[in-house]
Formats: C-alpha cells, structure tokens, sequence
C-alpha cells in the first residue's frame, strides 16, 4: 500500500510524531523514527544493532541532525524536543510531504531548495541507510550537515552519565563498541557535546522522561545552482557494507516479492504480508528463524510464536520459515512443555507457559494441511506424543488433568496464560485453575492426535475417548446455558463468570465442542459486550473491574492491561468464529469484508503499515503497547486468507 501524508497531517510536531516508521534486518534489528524524523521514546533509533540475534540489540545512532544553508540562512530538516529548555528542532514545518511504500520517503522544499530522504536498514545486515536527493533550485549554493546522534547503549536505557567517542577517519568506537559511517562525503570531527532529548511517549507510560545522546562528527555536501546531487551514509556495526542505494532497492524488491507471493488479493493483506516480514528473524543461540512478538517492547515467546506463525508464515506461503520454527520448539520440548522464552547466553530456556505446547500440536496441522508434508507430521508425533501424555500425568507448573478430563494449570504466582501479568506481587486477571482456551486448545490438540494416529496405523483409540470425556465435561461445566456464554476459568472464584474474549477461540479451533446453536450464542455475545472495530475488549465494560484507559505508571498499566484493554489479536479468532457460524457462506464474507475496512485507517496510525499491540477499552482510538505486534498481523491475516478462499468457492 502506498501511504501519503501532507502538510495537513503535521500540523504541529506532536501532530508530526503521532506516526513513525519501522524497518526491520531479519535479525531483530531495526530503524524506527516518527514522521518528523525525531525520536519521542528511548528505543527510536536510525541504527538499533542487534550485536546478537535476535534479542541483544544496542542503539548505535539514535537519531540524525541534520540542517540545511540556503540564500545565507540555516533551516532544519530534521526535528526533535529537548529535556534542557534547548529550542526545539523545527524540520517538520519545511516538510512537503511523508510517504511509504515499502520503505520510508520525506520531501522538504526550502527556498527553492528540494530534499528528499529515504531510510532503510540492511537486510540480514546490522546496517541503516539513510539516502538524501537534493535539487537546487535556488540561485546560491546549498550545504546540507548530517550530525549522527549517538547513544551505544541498550535500545531501551535512557542514557543518564556521559561517555567518551573517538572518532578514528570514519569509525566511532564507545565502551567495545564500533560504529562505520560509509559514506560518499567527508567525515569530519567535531567537539564532543551532549543533548538532553525528551521522550515524552515514554513520559506517558511511566518509562523514563529524558536520556542523553552526543554528537562527535558531522557529514556535510554542497549542491550548487540548478544541480542535483545524491548523498548516501550507511551506518553500520559492520566495516563491509553495501551502498546505500543498493540497501535500499535490495529490500525494496524484496518486499515486492513477499507481497507478490503472498497469493493474497486485497490491498490491505498484501500490505500486511509485507509488514510480517519484520517479525521472522533469526536467532543465534538455536541456529534457526524465530518471530518476535512485537516492536519495540518484545522479544521472540513461544506462545507468540505459536499464534503469530499461522498467519504470519503460512498465510503468507513462507512454509520453509514455519517448518524451521517448528522444529526448533519440537527440538526442545521438555517435560511435555516447550519454551516461552529462549534467553540469550548460558541460561536455560524458561517453560513458562500451559498453552504453547498444545498450539505446537495445532501449528504442525495447521502446517501440515498446507503443504502435504506428512514426513515431517511422522517426524514430530513422537513429540506431540510426549506432550499429550505430559498434560495428561502432569508436568511443571501444576500442570495436568483432572478426573473430568480437563486441564488445570498454575499455583502461586504462575501466570502461564497470555493473561501473564504479575506486578508488585498481585496478579490482576489470576487464572489457577481450568482456563477457557486452554481446554479448548488440548480437546482440539487430542481430536488432531486421533487423526494423524489413525493416517499412520496407530492406535487412536485413547485419544479419541479422551476427546469425547473432555468435550462431555467442557460443555457441562463451561457452558452456562442462561448466560449463553462460556465461563473464562473453572477456579471456584467470581472470576470464573466474568465475560472475557478467551472464549472465541472455543469456537474458531480447527475442533471444537460445542453445539453450532451454542457456537453461535457465544459470538454473539462476544459481539454485544467484546467488539470493537479495532479488537475485542478483554473484559465486558458492564464488570465493575472494566478498566477503560491503558496508561500511566507500570502498576497502572498492568492493571489494566487484561481488564478491558482492546487487543487487537483476538479479533482474529473472532471474525474466523463468526464466519463458521454464518456457515462460512459468500454473504458472510461480504459482511467481514466490510467490517475490515477499519483496518485501514488502523495501519495509517502509528506505525505505518503495521498493528499495534491493544488500545484503550472504553474509546479504542490511538494504538498503545507495541506500536507493531506479531500476532496482530497473523491473526488478521488468517480472515483475509479465509474471507478470499470462500470468494474463491474453496
């Protein structure tokens, strides 16, 4: 998709910085900036190294200076806000317009003077490239001065004690650390000085207000009357780099390509092919790809992994990725469990987590429904085996099954649900006990089971009866008839019947146990108290411990978090449950197609192309948590592909 902003958008620079750009290397790096090329939160950055994949990532230069000299006055191209009472940077009032397609694009227009900026980092490289066209159409000669703002710290430390650079031809070096400039211009030193920039998008969530940046060199070109002149710099954590121009067609055409065999049709699924790419990455420590659950809070989950890989990898037709991750969370199953977490030197994995075993089993249908690949199902059995015998004898975390044939998960302060949150030693949404989406994921991982026993000559007798035991007890027990929706948890606590989106997905699994009539009821109610166009609410605002604004301090925030906060990834589960309730019909598809028109004005906020994390319960209007989130993208992939199958007749 093409997206386009004007002078009408960037009214005034918090206007300017309300949208930002990603781009990501595959390696967990990435450039991020706001329309205003400015920087309003600690992890921005023009160059943010991942120095190991995918987690380890160091921003090297912050954001860039730039100004330009014109008819004997000096303007600013770039823009920022200071936490020192310095004057601010004003680029964003000489910008003509902000585009993106594929890859971030400015153009200033000072004076007779034309600017244009593209930015893009370096595939599978540590690189940034920052490419300028400037075409003087003044009388006099024109000086554009790029200055690198330098940070050589963690993506997420605000910078509070002062370092020394040194600055050797074209290498900075800080602490161990090394920056090249390529460049076809000078390298000039300059005396070391210090901004004290404002982070005001942290301020909002109680992160750190303020952090330090220097400045050691500038990088300077001059463009005389009626000339035009291109001005590259390649900031890298690597001495061998490519050209700037070549780093930037290189993922230009790569994007082009993704979306072309992607398959999909729909202007806003291509674009959110394209955006997928920026999560599959590769990981050092298993030697494999991985997806990163978001930007820029996250690292690499294995239950986001689980969820984000249907629509990310396979509805995009990337199956050699999805067969990669598999194999590595079937690599390191233990104790029935695979990891939620892989962390990065000599510690071990952390099996955190009830659910992302039981999602394995469903992306190894999921993948195999796809592609034929039964070798590879016969190859990963004996795991999925291992795994359902686990939850059946019990395994770590008090995980296990009861006499009724249901899962029960969690003691203390577990939190192994995607609701996960525990601050200052309270858990907010306290799920011990049997949880909604778990039992619907273990009956659907035990009828997957039956059907591959059953195609390679086992006996599938016990997981079929077990199946029949779960689904027996599950609609007795979670089904509340007078309700017409699901219990979120059986723990004996009045959390049991608070009405939570978990439900959905006991209806949009490829096996489910309730009745069609109850199906039906479900989403329905999902639909009056959950819905929104933007996602579903995590809780019905009629619960008196509805939160209706996500915001604030870390305890704010994280109390809020699952107790009404709209998440955009269960919509997901939604529409493909409301599609199968309509009876997956051409008229039903028609109907979601309108409803995801709201997608649209959703990928033009924030950051461009993407989805973000959640938004506020009450008035789901600005997107907050990641600006750009794995399982998002997925999810809403996965109706698009199964909207255009049912156009399709499939």
């Amino acid at each position: 998709m093409n997206f386009i902003y004007g002078r009408q958008d960037f009214n005034t620079l918090p206007d300017a910085q309300k949208i930002m750009f990603l781009s990501a290397n595959g390696l967990g790096g990435y450039a991020s900036a706001t329309a205003a090329f400015s920087v309003t939160r600690c992890d921005h950055g023009i160059l943010n190294a991942a120095v190991k994949a995918p987690n380890e990532r160091i921003t090297l230069v912050h954001r860039l200076r730039e100004t330009l000299t014109v008819n004997d006055s000096e303007v600013f191209l770039s823009s920022q806000e200071f936490a020192d009472g310095s004057p601010e940077e004003d680029g964003y009032r000489h910008l003509s317009t902000f585009s993106h397609t594929y890859i971030p694009e400015w153009t200033y227009q000072v004076s007779g003077v034309r600017v244009v900026r593209q930015c893009a980092m370096g595939w599978e490289k540590n690189s940034t490239a920052v490419v300028y066209t400037l075409e003087n159409h003044s009388q006099t000669p024109c000086t554009l001065y790029v200055e690198p703002v330098l940070k050589f710290a963690p993506k997420d430390c605000a910078l509070k004690e002062r370092k020394q650079f040194l600055l050797d031809g074209s290498k900075i070096c800080a602490e161990g650390k090394s920056l090249y400039i390529c460049t076809d211009a000078d390298v000039q030193q300059l005396p070391l000085r210090w901004e004290q920039l404002s982070y005001p998008d942290d301020a909002k969530d109680g992160r750190p207000e303020q952090g330090l940046a220097a400045i050691c060199c500038k990088i300077e070109t001059t463009v005389q009357p009626g000339s035009t002149k291109r001005l590259e710099i390649v900031f890298s954590a690597d001495k061998d780099v490519c050209s700037g121009s070549e780093i930037i067609e290189q993922l230009r055409q790569r994007l082009v390509h993704l979306e072309q065999e992607s398959g999909l049709r729909d202007p806003v699924a291509r674009q959110l092919a394209v955006a997928a790419d920026a999560y599959i990455a590769r990981r050092d420590s298993t030697d494999g790809k991985t997806i990163l659950a978001g930007y820029p809070l996250f690292s690499d989950w294995g239950r986001d992994t689980m969820i984000a890989l249907g629509g990310c990898c396979l509805s995009t037709g990337r199956f050699a990725d999805a067969k990669n991750i598999l194999e590595t969370f079937l690599a390191y199953e233990r104790n029935g469990l695979v990891p939620n977490l892989f962390p990065e030197g000599e510690n071990a994995p952390m099996y955190n987590t009830v659910d992302a075993a039981l999602l394995l089993i469903d992306g190894v249908w999921k993948y195999v429904q796809k592609t034929g690949d039964r070798d590879f199902a016969r190859k990963a059995y004996p795991v999925m085996e291992r795994i359902v015998s686990a939850y059946q004898n019990g395994t770590d975390h008090a995980i296990g099954m009861d006499d009724d044939g249901l899962v029960y998960a969690g003691s203390g302060l577990d939190q192994l649900t995607w609701m996960d949150v525990c601050v200052d030693g309270i858990l907010p949404t306290p799920r011990h006990g049997k949880p909604v989406e778990v039992n619907a994921y273990w009956y659907n991982a035990l009828c997957i089971m039956e059907q591959l026993a059953k195609e390679f000559g086992y006996d599938a007798g016990g997981y079929e009866s077990l199946a029949r035991r779960v689904q027996k007890s599950f609609c007795e027990k979670f089904y509340m008839e007078d309700k017409g929706y699901l219990k979120d948890v059986l723990s004996g606590t009045k959390a049991d019947e608070q009405l939570r989106c978990n439900q959905i997905w006991a209806v949009s699994m490829p096996f489910t146990m309730l009745s069609p009539e109850q199906e039906k009821r479900v989403v329905d109610t999902v639909y009056r108290h959950l819905y929104t166009p933007c996602g579903l609410r995590t809780l019905s605002p009629t619960d008196p411990e509805f939160q209706p604004f996500y915001g604030g301090s870390q305890l704010k925030r994280d109390l809020a978090y699952h107790q009404g906060t709209v998440w955009v990834y269960p919509m997901g589960a939604y529409y493909l449950a409301w599609l199968k309730t309509r009876g997956n019909t051409k008229e039903a598809a028609q109907t979601v197609r309108q409803q995801l028109k709201a997608l649209e004005p959703m990928l033009r906020e924030g950051c461009i192309g993407q989805l973000p994390e959640i938004y506020d319960g009450e008035f789901p209007s600005q997107g907050k948590g990641c600006f750009a989130q794995a399982w998002s993208v997925g999810e809403m992939l996965r109706v698009y592909e199964a909207v255009e199958k049912i156009d399709r007749g499939e």
